[in-house]
């Protein structure tokens, strides 16, 4: 410890008869080593991040056609045409089989929501894009079913993640503030959503 800080010294004084890029950090690199271990100088030095990643993907199950797939959606900062088109098809009105646009803010939040909890897991689909036609009729049956829902600006999706409790899931998405975070644990699914941030 005595000649690491005297090297600190040393070279502190160096620095001051010569000032330079190098003399700096050779200091501050010296200085660093004195700290005691768990102190709060100390615990703030952390690792770099992990880089992030190249490709983001999917995977979905839905509950009413039984259809299931994995799409990379985004790669190298772009978002891909064939997998987001793959994954709308997958989550269109399965009553009217009327295929919309889906947000890919939305695909980054289900993406995000699964990386958090580190799953890879399909995301089982109760509900994703909803025609005009299909929403005035549930919403004629539920108050649950708003009547400007964002489900019919492809924004919304009622989904659960297998292996995960839903309680968890809802956790994860509210910490992330991307959105609508819906919690119907009787009928076992979250609705998420890419709207103004709000939790019922």
């Amino acid at each position: 410890m005595t000649r690491v800080v005297s090297q600190a010294a040393g070279l502190a004084s160096d620095s001051l008869r010569q000032p330079s890029r190098r003399s700096f950090l050779a200091l501050s690199g010296a200085l660093l080593t004195t700290l005691p271990a768990g102190t709060a100088a100390a615990r703030a030095i952390v690792p770099p991040a992990p880089p992030a990643p190249r490709t983001k993907s999917l995977g979905f199950l839905h509950r009413h056609t039984g259809e299931q797939v994995e799409a990379a959606y985004w790669a190298d900062g772009v978002y891909l045409g064939d997998g987001v088109t793959e994954i709308a098809h997958l989550l269109r009105d399965w009553r009217t089989e009327d295929v919309a646009p889906i947000d890919v803010k939305l695909l980054d939040f289900l993406f995000d929501i699964r990386t958090s909890l580190q799953s890879d897991a399909p995301f089982h689909v109760v509900s994703g894009y909803r025609s005009p036609k299909t929403n005035a009729m549930l919403a004629s049956k539920s108050k649950r079913v708003a009547k400007n829902s964002l489900h019919m600006q492809g924004m919304a999706v009622d989904v659960k993640l297998p292996g995960r409790k839903l309680g968890a899931v809802r956790r994860v998405a509210r910490q992330l503030r991307r959105g609508g975070v819906g919690y119907y644990p009787r009928s076992g699914f979250l609705h998420l959503d890419v709207g103004p941030v709000r939790a019922w």
